[in-house]
Parts: structure tokens; C-alpha cells; sequence
């Protein structure tokens, strides 16, 4: 039985790639584990491998004494020195076990042992195998197809992708290859769960560096990607080297880079942007083919005002608001696109109420308006410094005063807006007591006249 362990233990190192050092030694625990179940538990026990034989040895060491109390742990001397001679008392004898002697139940045990530290021994090897290629793309074949997500067969082990990272609209049955992203690489007690993705932004970015060389080189270099999985997607690029454009080198040929990409991700349009180290230049290329005005930046809350053509402004947001969406998560940004009438109407109000509520001399006014703050809520928010900043020419005690009075603007408004409210329900109440009054009056009248 032994034997057939032994060859079980080459096998399994041979095939499945796990350390012999860590076979072994889980054998010498299962032969251990096997010997205390025949012979009691409070065995003095030395399991080793013997390398020049390629067999498990196992010695029961007892104590030599002139009388035996406990023959588990303890030999007599006379007993003693018929396995050696040269003993003497108090010495510890190690006694040779016949592992043949362990019987078919004992031997059974450690072979079970063996073959679940071996798994175990299997699994953590697929982990760490799995675990080092977190974020790399992976092929596989789909082996089963249920409401927890597609079973896929990546060879050593098995892969799950969940509903959640399944593109929408793609259906796949046992059989087909299927090709994803490593999402994640979990410690369980079944094994490790390797977590498979196909919508994450990050397969897409690896699907480029497969198909293009200046990718992989270094070269060029992915900034950022969004998708809008099935549907569509942008990824912003640039380049190391001033000869190479780097929007070029991920089409390819005819479109021939792109379109490999494209094919894999069943049709998904991919929008390839270059990137810009100025937020507001990157904005524009993200919101590409839409003509761009102007964009006023407010660093603060990193968000920009996009100002378009009225013409451009369906292109710019694109279908269910799509293209600016996809140009916010890849820039960073939050972007609220205008058209350029809408936008003149609000620079007209924005104008008046500030005139109006601070009152100041109109070329005062025109600084604050060109520096950025159009509303007077901004002003409201500003510090001194940041405003005698911002604006040439303004001094810490104007600016003062000014941020004052922007600050007392909400009060009035509110109020105003409350007396507002007060007059247009004394005014619905009263057409509608003139209303029912009117249907009194009208009911008298019929009643009469009958």
C-alpha cells in the first residue's frame, strides 16, 4: 500500500506541478497520522524519507528503564539490548516500525490524507499561479451556463464570470471559447475562486496591448478608458516618441487594430482620443466630433462648462446623454455641455443680478464677471484673499464688503420668493371662492328659471 503512495506522490508532482519537497512531506504526516492510529496516540514517532531508498522510514523511540510502567514509552534493558547491545539505561532506542504492519484501515487513512493535502497543496498553487496574473486577459472554454454566472474551464482550474461582468446582449452556451479579464483571485474553502470580467474598462485596455506593438514597447501609452459595455466606448492615449501618433498606432492599418478589438467585444464602437496634459484640451478631444466654443473651468469642484454651437449640442451629449458621459469618467471631469443661446441668456442674467444685487461700478464688474464668477453664490463661497486674488486691482477691503453683500443675497431672495408664494395662493384662493361663488350663483339662477 505504501508503494502504491509513493507512486501516487510521483504522479501527482509530476502532473499537477506541485513541490515534491512539500509531497514529501506530507506523506511523512499521513504515515505519521496512520502509525499513532494503530499504535496509540502517545507514540514517541520520527517519520522520514529515506532519498537513497525512496521509502518512508518510521522509528518508535522508547526510554530504556529497568522496569516497564508504560510499554508505549518505555522498553527494559534486557528487551533493549537485544535490538542493541551497546544500550545502557535512560537511553532513548529508536525502534525500526514495519509500515506493512499498519493494517488496511491505518493505511487507508493516510492515504486520504495524502490525497486531500495534496489537493489542498493543488489549490494553493492554482492561487498562486492565478493571484500573480490578476489583470491579465485569460482564454478559456465554457463549461456550464446558470443564473450564478458562465463556468469557464481555464485549464488548471475553473473560472466563474457573473452576471454582472457579462456584457449585455452576448450569450454563450457549454463549448464555445470565451475570452476575459482576470477581475479578482479569492481564498475559499472549495479552492480559490478565480472572478472572470468582460465589461471592466481594464479589458479593453489589455485587448490593445495585444493587438498593438507600440502598446506593448511602452511607446504608447493608455492614459484612461470608460465604456459603456455593448454599447460604446473612448480610451485616451498619447505618446512617448513625437513621430509616432499615438491615435494612428492603435487603429492600425485600414483600421485593422481597432476593428481585431471591435470584433471581440461583438461590435462595440470604440472612440480612440489623444490625450492632453490641459484638462480643458483633453475635455474637447474627449467630446470629439462636436465643435467646442469655449470651456470654463472651476478647478475647485473639477467640473467644466462645455459651450457648443446650437447645432452641436444633440452631437456633444450624444444619444441618452452617452458621449458625455463617457468623456466625463474618462477625463475625470464633471462636464455640463450648453449650447451657445442658452449659454448667452445665462451670461445675461448672471450679469444683471450681480449688477443689481452689488450695486458696483460696471468695469469693477466686468473684472469679476471675466475672472470666472458669474454668479453671485460663487462670491458668496469666496474667501478675501481668493477674490483680491482672482480680480486685478481689488483691494482686501472692497473685496470684503462685496463677498458681504453677495452673502446677503440668499436671505432676500428667499424672502422675496416667500412673499411671492404668500401673493400666489391669496390669488388662487381667491379665483377659486369667485369660481364657486359663480356656480352658486349659476345653480340659483337654473333653479328659478325652472
Amino acid at each position: 500500500m505504501i508503494s502504491e503512495l509513493k507512486r501516487l506522490i510521483d504522479q501527482v508532482s509530476r502532473d499537477k506541478g506541485i513541490d515534491r519537497n512539500l509531497l514529501i512531506t506530507t506523506l511523512e504526516d499521513a504515515i505519521r497520522s496512520a502509525a499513532k492510529k494503530k499504535f496509540g496516540k502517545n507514540l514517541d514517532l520520527e517519520v522520514a524519507f529515506n532519498e537513497e531508498y525512496g521509502e518512508i522510514e518510521a522509528f518508535q523511540f522508547k526510554e530504556v528503564v529497568k522496569k516497564v510502567r508504560n510499554p508505549e514509552t518505555e522498553i527494559s534493558l534486557e528487551e533493549a539490548r537485544k535490538l542493541d547491545p551497546e544500550c545502557e539505561l535512560n537511553d532513548s532506542l529508536g525502534i525500526k516500525i514495519d509500515t506493512n504492519v499498519f493494517g488496511r484501515i491505518a493505511a487507508q487513512v493516510a492515504k486520504q490524507i495524502i490525497i486531500q493535502k495534496m489537493k489542498d497543496a493543488e489549490r494553493e498553487v492554482v492561487y498562486e499561479e492565478f493571484h500573480d496574473r490578476k489583470g491579465e486577459i485569460v482564454n478559456g472554454i465554457v463549461q456550464r451556463v446558470d443564473k450564478t454566472g458562465i463556468l469557464v474551464n481555464l485549464g488548471r482550474a475553473e473560472a466563474l464570470l457573473p452576471p454582472r461582468e457579462q456584457v449585455p446582449r452576448e450569450v454563450y452556451r457549454p463549448g464555445d471559447r470565451i475570452r476575459a479579464y482576470i477581475l479578482d483571485v479569492k481564498k475559499e474553502s472549495k479552492g480559490p475562486q478565480i472572478i472572470l470580467s468582460r465589461t471592466h474598462p481594464n479589458f479593453l485596455i489589455e485587448l490593445f496591448k495585444t493587438e498593438v506593438p507600440e502598446i506593448a514597447e511602452g511607446i504608447v501609452t493608455i492614459k484612461s478608458a470608460s465604456r459603456e459595455p455593448g454599447n460604446r466606448a473612448k480610451i485616451a492615449v498619447s505618446s512617448s516618441d513625437p513621430d509616432i501618433d499615438p491615435v494612428g498606432a492603435c487603429v492600425g492599418m485600414k483600421g485593422s487594430r481597432v476593428q481585431s478589438v471591435v470584433q471581440e467585444l461583438r461590435g462595440e464602437k470604440i472612440d480612440i482620443i489623444e490625450w492632453n496634459a490641459d484638462p480643458a484640451k483633453f475635455v474637447c478631444n474627449a467630446l470629439a466630433p462636436a465643435i467646442i466654443s469655449r470651456v470654463i473651468i472651476d478647478q475647485m469642484n473639477r467640473a467644466m462648462e462645455v459651450i457648443v454651437p446650437d447645432d452641436q449640442l444633440s452631437l456633444a451629449i450624444g444619444k441618452r446623454g452617452q458621449n458625455v458621459r463617457l468623456a466625463s469618467k474618462l477625463t475625470g471631469w464633471k462636464i455640463d455641455v450648453k449650447g451657445e443661446t442658452a449659454y448667452q441668456q445665462t451670461q445675461k442674467e448672471d450679469y444683471k443680478q450681480l449688477q443689481q444685487v452689488l450695486g458696483m461700478r460696471s468695469n469693477l464688474l466686468d473684472k469679476i464677471f471675466m475672472s470666472g464668477i458669474t454668479a453671485v453664490k460663487d462670491l458668496a463661497n469666496m474667501e478675501v484673499e481668493e477674490l483680491t486674488d482672482m480680480v486685478e486691482g481689488l483691494d482686501a477691503e472692497e473685496a470684503r464688503l462685496i463677498i458681504e453683500r453677495a452673502k446677503e443675497v440668499p436671505e432676500k431672495e428667499a424672502s422675496s420668493t416667500d412673499e411671492k408664494e404668500a401673493e400666489d395662493i391669496s390669488e388662487t384662493s381667491s379665483e377659486g371662492s369667485l369660481v364657486e361663488q359663480g356656480e352658486i350663483k349659476g345653480s340659483e339662477e337654473e333653479q328659478l328659471e325652472a
